[in-house]
């Protein structure tokens, strides 16, 4: 009984997310997915919530408090059941309001529609690159499934990781502001979800700094966060003096399946 549970745990998990993909994918163009009329508070406390429940349930602390309840192999797929929920709540309560800032047509329409489609083909490109069944919590859950342990994932960036750090959190801002309508109430989702990319991708230096030591902080010095920062913690870091920060148990497994 606990193995059929674990089983249809992970495929329901799985199908929640394509189904949130794709009312993802549509939400984004506001034209394609109109929203009854409300206050610009509710959307602001509905976009916020995502990332706040996001960046919590990565924290590697919250992961070790689960850890009794929610066992290694089905973290991943709790993480993205919970991220699928977030949005999916986001999409229901979701309100219009303001006026419409800009309505694209004809050529520009088409161009920037392209690069809609251009930035999650990168989004999908960058998470295979890291590895997409770990974001899902695929990965794992397979290995559970076939009876074998989870091998640990050496860190390695390559591809489009040897140019930026975060070409996942990039490709994803990027979907949020190419929009040929753009309403107020899209501009405020916008503008928050570009700040919450900002600190998480912060948060998620710093989560491989705890997990890896002085290899993300050699990784930091050789690769920006974002093209184009000439200083801050998204730039090119500095390698700190202080000595190298230890591993914890597993940590090189627990870093790759988040280091998307």
């Amino acid at each position: 009984m606990r193995r059929a549970c674990g089983i249809a745990f992970g495929i329901a998990t799985h199908a929640l997310f394509f189904y949130t993909l794709y009312r993802v994918f549509l939400f984004l163009f506001a034209d394609r997915a109109p929203s009854p009329p409300g206050p610009l508070w509710y959307d602001f406390v509905l976009a916020g919530q995502f990332g706040a429940i996001h960046s919590f349930l990565l924290h590697p602390t919250t992961r070790r408090r689960l850890s009794p309840w929610i066992p290694p192999p089905f973290y991943g797929c709790f993480f993205s059941a919970a991220t699928c929920l977030t949005l999916l709540i986001m999409f229901a309560g979701w309100r219009s309001a303001g006026p419409t800032l800009w309505r694209l047509t004809g050529f520009s329409r088409l161009v920037v529609e392209a690069a809609y489609v251009g930035s999650w083909l990168m989004l999908f490109y960058s998470l295979c690159v890291s590895g997409l069944g770990y974001q899902t919590g695929f990965t794992p859950w397979w290995q559970w499934v076939r009876g074998r342990e989870l091998p640990r994932r050496p860190f390695g960036p390559r591809n489009i990781y040897m140019v930026l750090r975060h070409p996942v959190y990039l490709s994803f801002m990027a979907t949020v502001w190419f929009n040929p309508v753009m309403t107020l109430d899209r501009l405020l989702l916008a503008v928050v979800w570009t700040c919450y990319i900002f600190v998480g991708s912060w948060l998620k230096d710093e989560r491989l700094i705890h997990y890896l030591g002085d290899t993300y902080r050699a990784y930091q010095e050789k690769v920006p966060g974002y093209p184009f920062m000439p200083f801050g913690p998204l730039a090119r870091r500095k390698r700190h003096e202080e000595p190298s920060t230890v591993l914890l148990p597993q940590a090189g497994a627990l870093a790759d399946r988040k280091a998307a």
